[in-house]
């Protein structure tokens, strides 16, 4: 199976939420506090030695996703042929409806609620029709910086190398988030 996944290149990010914009642009969300992409600003340091970086969030669509077991409706699911986690909106009860362990469940609080009437879970699905399209995701193709990419793991660790962590982002090896990543030092 392959299993696709991002790579952030965290010197390149200014933190312009562009990929943020074009998410939800593309996907039609347009109120809070529901954000597919989430860009958070990092901060250290007293003048005048400071240390900024920015962390792009989507979802990592982990190898042993942990929102998919904690689904008591088995509304999230793992595609088999490309490895990306996806809400069928169908078999989802509802945030009044189900106990939300799959809020509970994901380290990286990527699975969401919006605000109308017992909203359904939502999260990124990879841009699943632009992926099926033979597109990159919205986000990357947004991106003024060139600080985001996709492709198949094997492909992005051969391209970028094997890190897997970076300012505001901690690895779970239980879990394998499909990310690799150029991060950004603070030293």
């Amino acid at each position: 199976m392959i299993q696709l996944g991002f790579y952030f290149d965290q010197t390149r990010c200014t933190g312009c939420y562009a990929c943020v914009v074009a998410c939800k642009d593309w996907h039609d969300i347009d109120h809070e506090p529901v954000k597919w992409m989430r860009v958070t600003s990092i901060e250290y340091g007293k003048f005048p030695d400071l240390f900024a970086a920015y962390m792009t969030s989507p979802c990592y669509h982990c190898s042993n996703p942990p929102c998919v077991l904690a689904c008591p409706e088995d509304a999230i699911l793992k595609r088999e042929t490309d490895g990306i986690v996806f809400v069928d909106q169908t078999k989802c009860v509802g945030k009044n409806n189900c106990k939300n362990q799959c809020l509970k469940a994901c380290p990286w609080n990527v699975p969401q609620f919006g605000v109308e009437e017992n909203p359904k879970m939502q999260k990124c699905n990879f841009c699943l029709e632009r992926i099926e399209a033979g597109k990159r995701p919205v986000c990357v193709e947004a991106c003024p910086m060139f600080a985001l990419d996709v492709g198949p793991m094997n492909q992005l660790k051969e391209k970028y190398g094997d890190i897997n962590e970076a300012e505001g982002f901690r690895y779970s090896e239980k879990f394998k988030p499909s990310a690799v990543f150029k991060p950004k030092r603070y030293s």
